[in-house]
């Protein structure tokens, strides 16, 4: 298991004890979620924290500070707590998922407040997009 240290503090592996929550997820539908991760990506390699994707590929997880399930209510999206434990990448080959952006490359939490105004924009293009069809 990785344990994700904190906001701006970055990630590092440790070992899978009971501990308090560090992080949350965020988990949106792929189509969204790649495009929200292209958005946050231009506005600046930082803007966009670890992300993880299932094994069909139907669905992406981005790493978010603790709290955000608290008060998260964006409709097609959900955000849960972790209770301290994100899956290392061994754990996550074992059930089929991946890391899009791996912890040890990227080190932050993604901000949800810039990771909400990302997914909107996302929705939008997505929407346009398939009015264009």
């Amino acid at each position: 298991m990785v344990k994700v240290l904190g906001h701006g503090s970055g990630v590092r592996p440790s070992t899978a004890d009971a501990c308090d929550d560090f992080c949350d997820l965020v988990t949106v539908p792929v189509r969204q979620g790649l495009e929200a991760v292209d958005i946050l990506r231009r506005v600046g390699a930082r803007a966009v924290g670890p992300v993880l994707h299932d094994g069909a590929c139907d669905t992406l997880q981005f790493l978010v500070p603790p709290g955000t399930a608290d008060a998260w209510d964006l409709p097609g999206s959900a955000c849960t707590h972790t209770g301290g434990d994100v899956p290392g990448p061994a754990d996550v080959s074992a059930v089929g998922g991946g890391w899009l952006l791996p912890p040890g490359d990227i080190g932050r939490l993604t901000d949800p407040t810039v990771l909400r105004a990302a997914l909107g924009e996302a929705a939008r293009l997505i929407a346009a997009a398939d009015d264009c069809r």
